[in-house]
């Protein structure tokens, strides 16, 4: 009977030490930021300060970031901003730790971790591109600025032409404009030259009654 509860008390230490080994205090050692994934490109989602006191709820084996929390936020640091405790002194969190310190590695899915913990951020929409990874998601931002400044471009250089052709029909009609106008005014001037001409005619055309009359010139006889 005795050893049957030693038994049955070891049992139940197994069932524990996992949910025992669940998180290991950490401290910050910077300001730094606490970001929606394992990469400095993903979203900030809180700054920590230095010297604050985070949970640490697991780590990737393959790089240095661990899963924190944080005032009762959770998000991604890197290890080499947290320090803990680990046989009276403070280690850098790396991966000859987490065994010691009882920090579980994990995975990362965004698809996951934000639907537990960002359903009400902004970045969260974009959630299906972020999915692809950090990377994916600039350079799917990129070739979107890239196509959008084309767009402008394009735009641009179609007002442009459409205000050329423009500024060509104006000067076509100012210059056709022009040349009525320089019509018209030589018309006047051909028109006011020939009545001057006339008026020196008339002047030069002597006056009948003006002039003296000779005996028997029969234009006298009126």
């Amino acid at each position: 009977m005795k050893n049957l509860f030693v038994k049955i008390a070891a049992v139940g230490l197994l069932m524990l030490a996992p949910a025992i080994a669940q998180a290991a205090e950490g401290y910050s050692t910077a300001n730094v930021n606490m970001r929606a994934g394992p990469s400095t490109r993903y979203p900030a989602v809180a700054v920590i300060p230095a010297g604050s006191s985070v949970e640490i709820r697991g780590c990737l084996s393959d790089v240095n970031w661990c899963d924190v929390e944080f005032y009762g936020g959770r998000g991604w640091v890197s290890g080499q901003y947290v320090q803990a405790l680990y046989q009276q002194r403070r280690v850098y969190v790396g991966p000859q730790y987490y065994r010691p310190l009882g920090i579980p590695m994990i995975r990362f899915s965004v698809d996951n971790y934000w639907d537990r913990y960002y359903r009400n951020r902004d970045f969260y929409r974009d959630r299906d591109r972020w999915s692809r990874g950090p990377d994916y998601y600039y350079r799917d931002r990129d070739n979107r600025d890239r196509d959008r400044d084309r767009d402008n471009r394009d735009r641009d250089r179609n007002w442009r032409e459409r205000d050329g052709d423009r500024d060509g029909r104006n000067r076509d009609r100012d210059w056709r404009d022009d040349n009525q106008r320089n019509d018209r005014q030589r018309d006047d001037r051909q028109r006011g030259e020939r009545q001057r001409d006339d008026r020196r005619g008339d002047d030069r055309r002597p006056d009948r009654r003006n002039f003296d009359c000779r005996p028997g010139d029969p234009s006298c006889d009126e």
